[in-house]
């Protein structure tokens, strides 16, 4: 029996969220190594990888997704992963081409890659500069070299410093992120890592507190007992002394775990948390495309298995197998879930439309006298530092 293309049954919309602009993720899913603490749809293929091949299937998948989003101007591409800096710069070069070749180009897009800083890859930098990225996110993840083989990565340290040189002197923008909250790591440990890192940084820093995710290497470390993290208490006290740090540098906290100096912020980040259109390609890739107008959304979620996912499209023209119609109370949760992680919070009146309700007054009292939220002048509510910390149950207590 032949497969159903999900994303024939939908029509195409022509309403898109242009004022906070369209966005295209396109997931390489290969790494050299599984570090032990990710739980990203990433995989290692000792064999090589068909590289032909993946940019076959996309060709078919860009064409499927720019089907149902007509007329939309892309105003930012994310290459994720895996570590699409596995890819060769000419690849990279023809998925931008297939991508501008159904769906306008803004001048001023956003184009970001995600590499490693081996120094294999750091050499291929100035062929993806060449190819259209201007927007370069370094996983660098730490800066001690313990942490870096606790971590399982496969630079050192000296190798990521060179790598950020030599990205600063590549692309007009620069992001790396950092790994903490480690085990055993102290106040102090963790200020004299990230000032020095601070002093690499260019625009952008993303800094993740270490957590135990489900079906990890580290999982199954804590489980056996081998492995503990800092508590609650411990982690909550590394989260404000990096906001302090990064805010006294001038790269304030505008999400939770990123920090900017004023408009370097991630364009293509702050579209998936102000709940903007985006469509998502490639193997495990989600997407949020508008139906009809801003109050409904089809959430695409595409083959995770690599090999699947291109005999899928083979079949198919796609490789998206599952869909849903996401509208109501449901739209509204997600957008709360997203908007609240931004230190700009969220517009209430668009809450309401998407939700079709409102937020119970006294709930929003009640979190605002335990200094979880506050309510600007504007009438947008955010988190506090302490509620961001806790932000699933500040969405909860205001979804219900």
């Amino acid at each position: 029996m032949r497969e159903r293309d999900l994303l024939a049954e939908a029509e195409p919309a022509a309403a898109g969220t242009p004022d906070v602009g369209f966005g295209v993720y396109v997931h390489w899913p290969f790494c050299a190594r599984k570090c032990p603490y990710c739980d990203f749809n990433s995989h290692v293929r000792p064999k090589g990888i068909d590289e032909a091949g993946y940019l076959a299937a996309m060709q078919r998948e860009i064409a499927a997704h720019a089907r149902l989003t007509p007329g939309r101007t892309v105003t930012s591409v994310f290459l994720g992963g895996g570590t699409p800096s596995l890819m060769q710069p000419q690849s990279v070069g023809r998925l931008l081409e297939l991508i501008g070749s159904h769906w306008q180009m803004s001048a001023d897009a956003e184009i970001t890659l995600e590499a490693n800083p081996s120094s294999v890859e750091a050499d291929r930098f100035r062929g993806y500069r060449a190819a259209g990225v201007n927007r370069l996110s370094l996983g660098v993840q730490a800066l001690d070299e313990d942490a870096l083989r606790f971590l399982g990565r496969l630079h050192n340290a000296g190798e990521a410093l060179r790598a950020l040189e030599l990205a600063r002197t590549t692309f007009p923008r620069l992001s790396f992120d950092l790994i903490y909250a480690r085990p055993g790591q102290s106040l102090a440990a963790w200020e004299a890592e990230l000032r020095r890192a601070i002093g690499f940084a260019a625009d952008h820093l993303s800094l993740y507190q270490l957590t135990i995710e489900p079906d990890t290497a580290f999982e199954k470390l804590q489980a056996a007992g081998k492995l503990t993290i800092p508590d609650a208490d411990a982690a909550a006290d590394l989260y404000e002394l990096t906001r302090a740090i990064t805010g006294e540098a001038g790269l304030p906290a505008y999400e939770i775990s990123n920090h900017a100096a004023p408009g370097g912020e991630s364009r293509h980040n702050l579209l998936y948390w102000r709940y903007g259109e985006y469509v998502g390609l490639g193997p495990g890739a989600h997407g949020r495309i508008v139906l009809g107008d801003d109050r409904a959304r089809l959430a695409t979620v595409a083959e995770r298995n690599p090999e699947a996912w291109m005999q899928r499209i083979a079949e198919v023209g796609n490789g998206v197998i599952e869909t849903e119609e996401i509208v109501g109370e449901t739209a509204g949760d997600e957008m709360l879930l997203m908007g609240l992680r931004l230190v700009e919070g969220i517009d209430v009146a668009r809450y309401r439309r998407l939700a079709g309700r409102g937020f119970d007054p006294e709930r929003v009292s009640d979190l605002v006298a335990h200094g979880m939220v506050e309510v600007l002048p504007d009438g947008r509510i955010r988190t506090t530092p302490a509620g961001a910390f806790v932000l699933d149950a500040v969405v909860a207590d205001l979804a219900a």
